[in-house]
C-alpha cells in the first residue's frame, strides 16, 4: 500500500505540463476569476496571498498575481524573514536551487514583493525560490524597488477598492547555476484598477544601468509577452486612442528638476497629449510644477484637487503631488 501511494505521488509530479493553468484553489486572486492565456507551459502554484504560474524550463515565474488594496497595504507588516527556500511542491528537476544563485552575481529578485505581505505566512511564502528571478543587483535594489514597486504601492494606497498586480519577466540573457535558471532580459509589472478601468505596465531592462521609461500600454505588454491577461480593456486596434493604459503617473514628494526635464523632453517629442497635476494639500508644489511644465514645454497643465476619503485604518501621503501624463 505504501508503495502504491509513493507511485501515485511520483506519477502526479510527472504529469505532462499544460499551457492551461487552473489555479483551482486561488481563482479569486484574478480579476473576475479569469486566468491569463499563454502558449507557455507551466505549473500553477497557489499561496495564501498570491499565485504563481511557474516555468519548469526557465525555473522562474512566467507571471505572478496579487489582489491588493489600500487598507491591506497600510496594515502592520511582519518582519522580513529573508529565509529563501526551495519549493518542495515542484519536482526536483524543475526547481530552482539555492546553490544556483550562490555566487552568480544576480539577486534572488522577488516577483511578488515581500513589502506587499501583511501576514507572517505570506511573508514567509514570498521567499519561495519559485517566486524569484535572477535580477541584476543594482536593478533589484534600485530602480525596481524605488521606481516600480514603491509607486505601485503608493497608487494602491490612494484609491478605493482592489487593484490587481501581475509581475513577470521575459527574454533569455543566459542562465545561472547547475540548474540553468534563465536570466531574463526584461522585467514587467502590470497594474489593473478595475474601478477606474485603468491598466498600465512598467517595462524595465534587467541590467544594473537600466533607465526608467514611461509605462507601456496593456496592448503593448500583450505583444511583448504573448500573454493575454483577459482584462476588460479595448485592444482591437493598436492605434485606438481609447486604449486603457495610455497614461502614467509621475510622483513628486518635492520639487524635482530631473523629473520635470524628463517630462518636458517627452512633451517636446510629441509623446504627450495632456498633463493633469493632482494634489491634496500641497497646492504650492502643484502650482510650481504646472508653471515649470509650461515654461519648459509650452504645454499648459491643469490642476485638480484630489483628496482621498478619511479612514481610521488608512493614512495617505497628502503632501504628495502626482502628474497624470496622458500619452498620444
Amino acid at each position: 500500500m505504501k508503495y502504491l501511494a509513493k507511485t501515485l505521488l511520483l506519477v502526479s509530479l510527472w504529469l505532462p505540463l499544460s499551457a492551461s493553468a487552473l489555479f483551482e484553489q486561488c481563482q479569486d486572486l484574478f480579476p473576475s476569476q479569469q486566468i491569463p492565456s499563454t502558449a507557455q507551459v507551466g505549473r500553477d502554484l497557489c499561496f495564501d496571498d498570491f499565485a504563481i504560474y511557474y516555468s519548469p524550463v526557465d525555473k522562474k515565474p512566467i507571471y505572478t498575481v496579487e489582489k491588493l488594496n489600500g487598507e491591506q497595504l497600510q496594515a502592520p507588516h511582519p518582519r522580513r524573514t529573508n529565509q529563501f527556500y526551495e519549493e518542495a511542491r515542484l519536482p526536483v528537476h524543475e526547481r530552482a536551487l539555492l546553490s544556483d544563485y550562490r555566487g552568480s552575481g544576480y539577486d534572488r529578485g522577488h516577483n511578488v514583493p515581500a513589502g506587499d505581505m501583511t501576514s507572517e505566512r505570506g511573508m514567509a511564502q514570498s521567499f519561495s525560490l519559485a517566486n524569484m528571478m535572477p535580477q541584476a543587483r543594482q536593478n533589484n535594489q534600485g530602480i525596481w524597488a524605488k521606481r516600480v514597486e514603491e509607486p505601485t504601492r503608493m497608487y494602491i494606497k490612494r484609491v478605493q477598492g482592489d487593484v490587481y498586480v501581475f509581475t513577470g519577466s521575459v527574454g533569455h540573457a543566459g542562465s545561472i547555476g547547475k540548474g540553468k535558471v534563465t536570466i531574463p532580459s526584461h522585467l514587467y509589472k502590470l497594474v489593473y484598477d478595475p474601478a477606474k478601468k485603468l491598466a498600465w505596465a512598467y517595462w524595465v531592462d534587467n541590467t544594473d544601468d537600466a533607465q526608467m521609461s514611461p509605462p507601456i500600454s496593456y496592448v503593448e505588454l500583450i505583444q511583448k509577452t504573448g500573454i493575454d491577461f483577459h482584462l476588460p480593456v479595448e485592444k482591437n486596434s493598436l492605434e485606438s486612442k481609447t486604449i486603457v493604459g495610455g497614461w502614467y503617473p509621475v510622483f513628486f514628494d518635492q520639487y524635482s528638476p530631473e523629473k520635470l526635464a524628463a517630462l518636458a523632453t517627452n512633451i517636446k517629442a510629441g509623446k504627450v497629449a495632456s498633463v493633469q497635476i493632482q494634489y491634496d494639500r500641497n497646492l504650492e508644489l502643484a502650482q510650481k510644477l504646472a508653471q515649470e511644465i509650461q515654461l519648459q514645454s509650452a504645454l499648459q497643465a491643469t490642476l485638480s484637487k484630489s483628496s482621498p476619503p478619511d479612514s481610521p485604518n488608512v493614512s495617505y501621503e497628502r503632501n504628495r503631488v502626482t502628474a497624470i501624463v496622458r500619452t498620444k
